[in-house]
């Protein structure tokens, strides 16, 4: 399992994309703003939903976007960062669009990062991992400045042990910490092995319905359009009536 924390960032910038497939929305009609409850805005609005993920927006929205994606990968926190405000702020909070973020496991880093992402609220899944996307370049130099001999050590531990251990040597327990996740906390959530073997599941199922390869890999209104940029991806949705 842990051969792979010998290469941080081999990990982080390659084997993150998945080619784009012919799943893309045909052309629609504009489809109007529909407007949130009285009190409430879409974009504050966060469910879990019946397949494992955290949807943000209308649950009835017309048009349903869902991100496969990976807290450890480069492209999926290159993507956040092109993208996030301008779809939560625009597209999201229009109503016309839901953002469903469904966790994928590329590797061990993955599994400790999502279980910590998890461990609070459930409105705080999506911002928590917007914000470890950012700070992601910070987890592969602390893995680097480990060395070898203490990445050797972690890879000998017993299973059950080894994902605490990854997320304390990457710095991930000091980065939940300081965004309100006790220590204590996390500590209960990373050793949750129902929960692990849930996201594991997850990645499988991801795999077996969508072909799901690589992160981001993104779906729309149950077809998936594959992995690509910002520019690409909103000229797909505009292309589904959001616009």
């Amino acid at each position: 399992m842990l051969g792979v924390l010998a290469a941080p960032l081999a990990l982080g910038l390659a084997a993150c994309d998945n080619k784009a497939e012919d799943g893309a929305p045909k052309s629609s009609e504009p489809i109007a703003k529909i407007a949130p409850p009285a009190g409430k805005s879409w974009q504050d609005m966060i469910e879990k939903t019946a397949e494992g993920g955290y949807r943000m927006g209308n649950p009835e929205a017309p048009i349903k976007l869902i991100e496969y994606g990976a807290l450890s990968c480069s492209h999926c926190a290159e993507f956040a960062k092109e993208s996030f405000e301008k779809l939560r702020d625009d597209y999201v909070a229009s109503g016309r669009v839901s953002y469903e973020l469904r966790y994928f496991m590329l590797n061990p880093y993955d599994v400790p990062a999502s279980l910590l992402a998890t461990c609070g609220s459930t409105e705080a899944v999506i911002p928590l991992s917007e914000q470890f996307w950012a700070w992601q370049p910070n987890m592969f130099e602390n893995v680097q400045s480990v060395g070898d001999a203490k990445l050797q050590a972690i890879g000998d531990l017993p299973k059950e042990k080894q994902i605490a251990a990854i997320a304390d040597v990457s710095g991930m327990i000091d980065f939940f910490s300081s965004r309100g996740i006790a220590r204590d906390q996390a500590k209960a959530c990373l050793s949750d092995t129902a929960r692990a073997k849930a996201l594991a599941e997850q990645t499988e199922r991801a795999s077996s319905e969508f072909n799901v390869t690589g992160t981001p890999t993104f779906i729309i209104n149950g077809s998936s359009v594959g992995s690509m940029g910002w520019d690409e991806l909103e000229a797909k949705l505009q292309q589904a009536g959001a616009r």
